[in-house]
């Protein structure tokens, strides 16, 4: 399964680039072919200062080795030698009409002191961060999430929108990061679904995210903004940052198993702002957005 999925990825990671690219017109991803010194690497693509996209990263890895102490405290087990892989990427587009996009699907395995697997899952999922909310676009995105879950379980939708809304909340700051999608993880065998039906599950979904942001790009790429505008995502931005650094399980996974830093900061935004005590005027559509990301909503009718 590691194979096969690593595989996927890789090919994942290559049309995920050359459809953002295309997008784009002008930037191109700049490639890193990375070693960790403990096992494993990845390949690194970044874009930067392109007509579309003010930065991005489409990021895949496969590290193997033993599984840190502060690991083996988080899983509650001893001694053990891991191996893991996925596809990271986030989208930080130049204007400020244009969403931020953040998805993950990822694979790991866990073995025993004759190599044995003694337990693997599947996670991942794919979430949209707005700083002018279209609804029509937020119904499109998670519209293109519950088509891919309902070809596998019509329950996968709701419970894994659901699990967005937690997972993607800042708590210090008492609002979501940003209009959620789906978020899933420790996806193991069961009864109902052996690994080969997660994989068919989670390429579905990684399969799905082109068709889910790509159209909201194109709509809104070209619209004018203000430097007011600019300001806003800016300070948005700053909670960005926050919940990567402050909550993000994926961030301190890597962290903690002495991942390439450069890779793991990839998701933070070049320009960022933190204005003291900053409150949106009222009736405004920075309100508007506010009020969304205190109160999650329902966007299709399940």
């Amino acid at each position: 399964m590691k194979n096969k999925f690593y595989a996927y990825i890789q090919n994942l990671q290559d049309q995920i680039v050359a459809g953002l690219e295309a997008v784009d017109g002008e930037a191109k991803f700049r490639e890193d072919v990375w070693e960790r010194p403990e096992g494993g690497g990845g390949r690194t693509r970044v874009i930067e200062n392109g007509n579309v996209f003010e930065k991005g990263g489409v990021n895949i890895s496969a590290v193997h080795g033993k599984l840190p102490d502060s690991m083996q405290k988080l899983f509650n087990v001893g001694e053990a030698d891991f191996f893991a892989c996925g596809l990271s990427l986030v989208i930080h587009p130049k204007s400020p009409i244009v969403p931020t996009v953040h998805a993950n699907w990822r694979y790991f395995e866990m073995y025993d002191d004759a190599g044995n697997v003694i337990n693997s899952w599947f996670g991942g999922g794919q979430d949209l961060t707005p700083y002018y909310l279209f609804e029509e676009d937020a119904t499109h995105f998670h519209q293109t999430c519950k088509t891919a879950c309902d070809r596998h379980n019509p329950d996968f939708y709701p419970k894994y929108k659901k699990q967005c809304d937690a997972y993607f909340w800042n708590a210090h700051r008492f609002e979501a990061r940003g209009i959620g999608g789906l978020f899933f993880d420790y996806c193991k065998e069961t009864e109902e679904m052996i690994m080969e039906d997660w994989f068919n599950f989670v390429s579905e979904v990684g399969n799905s995210f082109l068709e889910a942001y790509v159209p909201i790009v194109e709509k809104r790429k070209n619209l004018p903004y203000s430097a007011a505008q600019k300001t806003w995502q800016e300070i948005r931005r700053g909670r960005y940052v926050e919940f990567n650094l402050v909550h993000d399980k994926g961030t301190l996974f890597g962290l903690k198993t002495n991942g390439r830093i450069e890779s793991i900061l990839m998701s933070l935004p070049p320009h960022v702002q933190w204005v003291y005590d900053h409150h949106p005027e009222p009736g405004s559509e920075e309100e508007k957005l506010i009020q969304v990301l205190e109160n999650p909503k329902e966007w299709i009718a399940l």
